[in-house]
């Protein structure tokens, strides 16, 4: 592969900035933009280690003092060899250390395109290469963990057991089949059965990790609604720690949804605060309402806030039923620090209402209620066991291969336990291997490859 270089730092000022450089050549190539104090040429530094040294421009001129370091293959981030400089962050000075790498004959890297070498030259299967994304837009601690973990092969090590599983039971098959005449084991049903459901148990934990995986990446959409002036953008304002939304003592002054991502209970929350819901005859405030239902239907959880200084109204009823189409709901009396000693536990709905998740008093401006909201989210989605974290299925890709391939392995035991002939068992034990193949890498197709790449910025 040819040369490629990139700027790893971004285009801001920074303290340190630092150019990338991978491919067969490039220590050679190196050698023309870095000139080291202690008089060796590039290729003879020593692997892995920070040498100081000066930074040329195209013309041969010194830019800048810093460090320079070289990765030889196929050891290597990407698995052939690699170069990093390591310099004062002005764009200005990396833009120029780049123009001299180009000189010397490296070409701009695409997008994504370092960490796909390392997928292509086998440094990373396709989960772990997804995980350094997930790493870099990691929002929370525990979606940085999971990365992590997963960068580190953790559900790479979960899925192997399966492959090998489907592994023994299609070349079994095969060994059957093709060489009737020799002296090998005839296929047995009970033990192909066994691994068959061992396979299925495995795949089916795998893909109820997902929600969890999914909600430690993208979070948990979030809409907090209520009646006009019921504390909703103070909420907001309070988890967000600023001023996010307007807050009056006038009924009605947020007229759009207002977005914010906050960390609530060690869980990402894409809160929406909404207009207040209630029958109006104002053109505008209608459109708001309006919007608030739509960010109810479409979130995983909803904050109900009831101003309970005047009790529960029809509005909060209908609010309340509205509420329960959300997959999880939470209702909190805001204003709490206003309301009558024990009012805050009261919530009366009909016995047909689904009850919510968790029930609290809760206020803006009086400490310990935000610590209420905080516990109910955290209980509500569980960050799971330590020992789960970099096994979970993060994405819609992941989980649609995990489920073919769980499809797959329980029609192969159907056929199995059905008394149909070996070649239909193996087509369907083929084909999970397939989906767990396009899972981790091994036969996803280019454009697969190709669309997880430029999720990627330059320089990784």
């Amino acid at each position: 592969m040819d040369v490629i270089a990139a700027i790893a730092t971004g285009g801001n000022p920074t303290a340190i900035g630092i150019v990338r450089v991978s491919g067969a050549g490039c220590f050679a190539l190196c050698e023309r933009v870095f000139r080291a104090a202690n008089g060796r040429a590039f290729g003879e530094q020593a692997p892995r280690k920070l040498v100081f040294g000066e930074m040329l421009d195209a013309a041969g001129r010194v830019v800048d003092q810093g460090l320079a370091v070289r990765f030889p293959g196929p050891g290597s981030f990407t698995g052939e060899d690699c170069a990093e400089f390591h310099c004062h962050g002005s764009p200005v000075v990396l833009r120029e250390l780049l123009a001299s790498l180009f000189a010397a004959g490296a070409r701009q890297a695409q997008a994504g395109e370092f960490t796909k070498r390392a997928f292509l030259n086998g440094r990373l299967d396709l989960t772990q290469a997804e995980a350094v994304i997930d790493l870099i837009d990691a929002e929370t601690a525990a979606a940085a963990r999971n990365a992590a973990a997963q960068l580190e092969g953790g559900l790479r090590r979960t899925l192997e057991p399966i492959q090998d599983a489907l592994l023994e039971i299609t070349s079994r098959f095969y060994a059957v089949v093709d060489y009737p005449d020799e002296d090998i084991e005839d296929v047995r049903p009970a033990e192909i059965a066994a691994s068959l459901r061992s396979a299925e148990e495995a795949l089916a934990r795998l893909l109820a990790s997902c929600q969890r995986g999914k909600v430690l990446k993208s979070g948990v959409r979030t809409a907090i609604v209520g009646r006009p002036n019921a504390g909703k953008s103070s909420l907001l304002n309070a988890l967000a720690g600023y001023e996010r939304a307007i807050v009056t003592d006038i009924p009605g002054t947020t007229r759009d949804t207002v977005e914010e991502s906050v960390v609530c209970g060690g869980v990402l929350l894409r809160l929406t605060d909404t207009a207040g819901i209630r029958a109006t005859e104002d053109t505008v405030e209608k459109l708001g309402v309006e919007r608030s239902r739509r960010a109810v239907a479409s979130a995983d959880l909803v904050i109900v806030l009831v101003d309970g200084t005047g009790g529960i109204t029809a509005e909060d009823q209908e609010i309340l039923t509205l509420a329960q189409t959300a997959p999880h709901y939470i209702v909190a009396m805001s204003k709490s620090d206003l309301l009558p000693e024990g009012f805050a536990h009261i919530l009366r709905q009909d016995k047909n209402a689904r009850t919510p998740d968790a029930f609290l008093s809760l206020s803006s401006v009086t400490p310990g209620g935000l610590d209420l909201l905080e516990d109910a989210v955290a209980e509500i989605f569980p960050a799971g066991e330590p020992g789960e974290a970099g096994s979970l299925l993060t994405d819609q890709r992941q989980e649609d291969a995990a489920r073919r391939a769980l499809e797959a392995v329980r029609r192969a035991l159907e056929a199995l336990e059905s008394g149909l002939t070996p070649d239909a068992v193996l087509t369907d034990a083929e084909e999970a291997l397939d989906a767990l193949g396009e899972l981790t890498g091994r036969t996803a197709r280019e454009e697969i490859v190709s669309r997880i790449f430029s999720r990627f910025c330059v320089g990784k």
